[in-house]
């Protein structure tokens, strides 16, 4: 040091310039060195001065790089890699109040008494240290600087009001993750600022705030120590941090030297707190902003003049006491602690026995704990890479390499890429250390190209976890009050300065799902914006589309393609909705009103198209009257409505206004009046829409699919809609009325009174099962009952019964003149007045001759007969009585049952061949015809009762050997053991059944004024009388009787009388001589009834009863029958 040099302590607040003042005086002199507090601030000088002086002068140097040119000039160092008696004319020290930090004091204190430059020494600092170094180094010259701009207290902000261009400063890692992260959601992203990053991962953080792509930086207390950044506001989330060794509220002084980082230069800055953060106390704040602070009375420091001559001797000297009153020992630092730990080792006191090994044992411990775990692993490995140094003279590469291949790796989280960067920062420094490796400068390029690969990925990390770069960029360029470029593709996908940011759907932007908050307010406000100009290039395009790009749906909304662009809302008149546009108010109401005018075009020419027919109707001036208004009924019913609810208006209409309303194709159908063209797909799919409309509904039912007759019902539908569909609900099922006015038109054919099957032609229209087509009829008003009955199968013909009806036919056709006479005409008239029924002209040997054809018509349908024999009577009472209620029939009842029909049976054949005989008899015929038929009628009879008796007898004898023989078991069972049983087929017979009495088990009546009891047959036809017992008294008398005993009377009546039990299928018994209605019978009023003689009754057969076809007189009974 000459008497030339000069020291000079230029003290004041945070931005006053202290730096930039530094660099200008080092760059006056020759040759210069500046030591600075942080590698990222000494990062930022050496590229300073580079762009100034050019790199092949100035040198870098810190813990973990290196950069030492062959002419070097200027020296930019940490303060720890100062190197020292380089003898460079200017030395600067910033930051020098650092010299009372627990950690680092001991180092700033050192240089603040040794470092000296050969000319001129600068020591950078607070106002606070002016009584320290007046003390420690009274030659020192004192400069004192004001800051450039004013900073004040802005108090404590919620983070989402924080305004842009802030710095929040944390004082943990967790935290300042979390702050970046809850940044990002609100404002689109934020720089992360550590001491840990590397500098290349700092320096693209701070690039990207100070390019504008994000407006907020998330910081540690590092951003204090003389970062030169665009700060407007500094918020603080804590007010305490923890030092190393345990919390402590920060210092008035520390807040100021982190708050000083607002408001650069000229600018005036502000500070305050954010989150948990308590506000700061009035006088904290005043003493921040008046930058008066309690001034530094002690320095921390270390002995510099260390002795090597021992462990001991080392560890001595470092701990040795100051003897300056300024002066404190400080704490135990990082590199004695560790030196502390390996002295204790055998192994390592061993090698460390003379001064060399004790100095490069204490070079080692000075290696800092990068990785931040426990001093002992530490310790641990500074001892192995003693061990290697101490025996070979450097550390092996192998060993080096392995190192270098576990961490270069660039996968992984922050978390993972952060520790590996921990890692490559100490074998940075070992590189950095000469002599250590074999090749110093390929192990230094090894380790800077692994530790920019891990900051580049560890930058990439920050940025994609704590920016949305989208949001920032289009923020940005809000900001510059330009004009947005915004794109549109096929899909209508937006994209503004490339970043995709929604989507366009009809004439409304939908900014993206996946952005929220202030993000998404964002987006809609950049994406409205840039698609100002888009929304009229679409209207104009959309206006001049055809209407087959255009369509509704079924629940009234109106597409253009596949969007949306409107929707159907309820007008003044039901066949003139309104239509609403869906359009963004940013788009302009030009743009709204022309897309709505287009969408009012399209839905009134698709109803003038669709409901023309209707529409016809409604402006024919030549309806008048009735037509008129039943006409308006049908428009606002949209061309459908139920016969039910018009059926007054349909009986005031004349023929005439009829035909003029036919004229339009207005069908009056049974059950729906309607225009048939209106029921087709899209005039109904509409109908549906606008009825909806109509009734104010929320949700609109959709229209059955096409080309369906019958749909199920669903209940859950609106009153009135299956009529709007064009179906009408029947049951479970909903059948087309067109479809059912064409069953309506084959049922009126039908006798619904007396009941009849479903045809085939009924199940082909409806397309439905049998029970399904059940269920139909019940709902249209029908009754049904359902029967099961032998399945009719094909029957091969009796050679018996062929061979009897060819010998009567022959016997027929013999006459006394041997051949036909014109006197065979009465006979055709008799059988057609006895059939009811004009017939072709024929004879009576024709008949005969097509008794074969007829004989097997009936003998195929004789199996049904045999098969319900014993089922016919319950066939009636199955639709009052079901199987399962059915009373169980005991075997002798059974056997009873099966004589009667017997009998039943061949007194009907008889019966009949007695009519034949009778309706010869009264006929106007030849006499030898007469004869003939005559003859050949009473062989039949006689033929018949013999047969007749035989089948009496035969059905007596095997029911009594079949009780004899099981006792208990019935007649029917067992004939189903020894043959096979029949199958069966399920049949239903329909009635109509509304608007009748409600029906009353059978053998029960309506009661009348005298007490005595009528019920009316359900088909016409002839009548039995009964035998004249008191209708009340015997109803009652039976039903106190049990079944066998009243079954055993009845047949003992019906015997004395010469009656049968059975009756026609659906006709019942009637009591007409209870009520004398023959006495009573006023003359001249239908057929004279004689008394005289004895009177016969018979009951014609059943119609469920055929022939039996193994009856030998099978065939001639048969021809008989039909001649009749």
């Amino acid at each position: 040091m000459t008497e030339q040099s000069r020291t000079v302590a230029v003290l004041g607040p945070t931005n006053t310039g202290k730096t930039h003042y530094a660099i200008e005086r080092m760059l006056g002199y020759r040759t210069g060195i500046i030591g600075l507090p942080l590698r990222l601030l000494a990062r930022e000088v050496y590229d300073r001065i580079v762009a100034v002086r050019g790199p092949s002068v100035v040198a870098l140097v810190t813990g973990e790089e290196r950069i030492v040119p062959p002419r070097t000039q200027y020296w930019v160092c940490t303060v720890e890699a100062m190197p020292e008696g380089m003898g460079c004319d200017f030395l600067a020290v910033d930051e020098i109040q650092l010299c009372a930090d627990p950690e680092r004091g001991h180092v700033f204190t050192d240089r603040l008494l040794r470092a000296r430059g050969l000319k001129e020494t600068l020591f950078l600092g607070a106002d606070t240290m002016r009584g320290a170094i007046a003390e420690l180094v009274p030659e020192t010259t004192f400069l004192h600087r004001e800051r450039l701009s004013e900073l004040t207290y802005a108090g404590s902000k919620k983070l989402s009001r924080i305004p842009p261009r802030s710095a929040i400063v944390g004082f943990s890692v967790e935290n300042v993750y979390a702050i970046a992260e809850l940044i990002r959601r609100q404002k689109g992203g934020a720089a992360v600022v550590m001491g840990a990053l590397s500098p290349r991962t700092r320096n693209a953080q701070v690039a990207m705030y100070q390019n504008g792509e994000v407006d907020y930086l998330v910081a540690t207390d590092a951003i204090g120590m003389g970062l030169n950044l665009d700060v407007n506001h500094v918020a603080f989330s804590a007010l305490s941090k923890f030092d190393g060794r345990r919390m402590r509220p920060l210092a008035p002084n520390e807040l100021a030297q982190i708050a000083g980082r607002a408001g650069r230069g000229m600018s005036n800055g502000s500070f305050g707190v954010t989150g948990e953060a308590p506000p700061l106390e009035d006088e904290v704040a005043r003493a921040i902003t008046g930058h008066r602070f309690t001034p530094i009375g002690k320095v921390n420091w270390r002995h510099a003049d260390l002795r090597f001559g021992s462990l001991p001797a080392l560890i001595g000297s470092l701990e040795q006491k100051p003897d300056h009153v300024r002066l404190v020992r400080a704490r135990e630092a990082d590199d004695l602690a560790a030196l502390k730990l390996l002295s204790q080792d055998v192994e390592t006191a061993a090698r460390a026995s003379d001064a060399a090994s004790v100095r490069l044992l204490w070079d080692v411990c000075r290696i800092p704990d990068f990785r931040g775990i426990s001093r002992a692993e530490h310790a641990a490995l500074l001892q192995e890479i003693f061990g290697f140094l101490h025996e070979k003279g450097q550390v092996p590469d192998s060993w080096m390499a392995r190192q270098m291949q576990r961490i270069d790796r660039s996968d992984g989280d922050i978390d993972t890429l952060s520790m590996r960067l921990a890692y490559i920062r100490t074998w940075t420094y070992v590189a950095q250390r000469s002599g250590w490796l074999g090749d110093e400068r390929d192990w230094r390029a090894a380790t800077r190209a692994v530790e920019d690969t891990l900051s580049d990925a560890l930058h990439a990390c920050l940025t994609q976890r704590f920016v949305d770069r989208r949001t920032s960029v289009l923020i940005r360029r809000l900001k510059q009050k330009e004009a947005l470029l915004a794109e549109v593709n096929d899909k209508g996908e937006v994209t503004v300065e490339g970043e995709f940011v929604g989507r366009l759907e009809g004439f409304r932007f939908r900014q993206d799902q996946e952005a929220s908050g202030q993000e998404a307010k964002t987006l809609k406000a950049v994406g409205l914006q840039a698609l100002a100009p888009h929304f009229h290039l679409r209207a104009d395009r959309f206006y001049n589309s055809p209407d087959t790009e255009i369509d509704f749906t079924e629940q009234g909304g109106l597409m253009w393609g596949t969007q949306a662009v409107g929707k159907l809302v309820v007008g003044d008149d039901p066949l003139k909705p309104k239509a609403h546009a869906f359009v963004d108010e940013e788009a302009g109401i030009d743009v709204a009103q022309k897309v709505e005018r287009r969408l009012q075009h399209f839905i009134d020419r698709k109803i003038a198209t669709l409901f023309e027919p209707l529409l016809n109707l409604q402006n024919d001036d030549s309806l008048t009257g009735l037509a008129r208004g039943f006409a308006f009924q049908m428009k606002e019913a949209f061309g459908v409505v139920a016969r039910s609810n018009v059926a007054e208006d349909v009986k005031a209409l004349d023929q005439d206004a009829r035909s003029l309303l036919r004229k339009h194709g207005v069908r009056f159908g049974q059950f729906t009046v309607f225009l048939p063209l209106l029921l087709k797909p899209a005039p109904t799919r509409l109908r549906l829409v606008l009825w909806s409309l109509a009734q104010g509904l929320d949700e609109f039912p959709e229209a059955p699919p096409p080309g369906l007759v019958t749909v199920p019902v669903d209940a859950s539908a609106s009153e009135g809609s299956d009529t709007m569909a064009g179906y009408r609900n029947s049951g479970a099922r909903a059948i087309r009325v067109d479809m059912l006015e064409r069953l309506a038109d084959q049922l009126r054919s039908e006798d619904s009174r007396g009941g009849f099957e479903a045809k085939a032609d009924m199940l082909s229209i409806t397309g439905m099962t049998l029970e399904q087509f059940a269920d139909l009829m019940q709902g249209l008003g029908y009754r049904f009952v359902r029967g099961e009955r032998v399945k009719v199968k094909a029957k091969p013909v009796d050679p018996a019964a062929v061979d009897l009806t060819a010998s009567v036919a022959a016997d027929a056709e013999t006459t006394p003149n041997g051949s036909e006479a014109p006197g065979q005409a009465p006979v055709e008239g008799a059988t057609e007045t006895t059939n009811s029924g004009a017939t072709d002209g024929g004879t009576l040997a024709e008949d005969g001759a097509r008794l074969e054809g007829a004989s097997a018509k009936e003998s195929a349908k004789e199996k049904e007969t045999q098969g319900s024999i014993e089922t016919a009577t319950q066939t009636d009472n199955e639709a009052e009585t079901t199987p399962e209620t059915a009373p169980e029939t005991s075997p002798a009842v059974a056997a009873v049952v099966a004589i009667e029909n017997a009998e039943a049976s061949t007194a009907s054949e008889v019966a009949l061949a007695k009519t034949d005989n009778r309706t010869i008899e009264n006929a106007d015929t030849d006499p030898a015809v007469t004869e003939t038929a005559a003859v050949a009628v009473t062989e039949v009879v006689a033929v018949t009762e013999v047969v007749a008796e035989s089948v009496v007898e035969t059905a007596t004898e095997t029911v009594a050997e079949t009780v004899t023989e099981t006792g208990t078991e019935s007649a029917v069972e067992s004939a189903a053991e020894t043959e096979a049983a029949p199958d069966m087929e399920v049949f239903f017979t329909f009635t109509w059944g509304r608007n009748r009495a409600k029906s009353k088990p059978k053998g029960q009546g309506r009661r009348f004024s005298d007490g005595s009891a009528k019920e009316a047959a359900s088909n016409t036809g002839d009548t039995a009388k009964n035998d004249g017992r008191s209708g009340s008294n015997s109803r009652k008398s039976r039903r106190n009787k049990p079944d066998g005993e009243q079954a055993a009377q009845d047949r003992a009546g019906l015997k004395k009388s010469g009656q049968s039990r059975q009756t026609t299928p659906g006709q019942q018994k009637t009591g007409r001589d209870k009520f004398n209605r023959d006495k009573d019978r006023k003359p001249g009023k239908g057929k004279f009834r004689h008394n005289d003689g004895p009177k016969q009754f018979a009951a014609s057969p059943k119609k469920s009863q055929q022939i039996d076809p193994d009856n030998p007189f099978a065939a001639a009974l048969m021809g008989l029958k039909d001649k009749i």
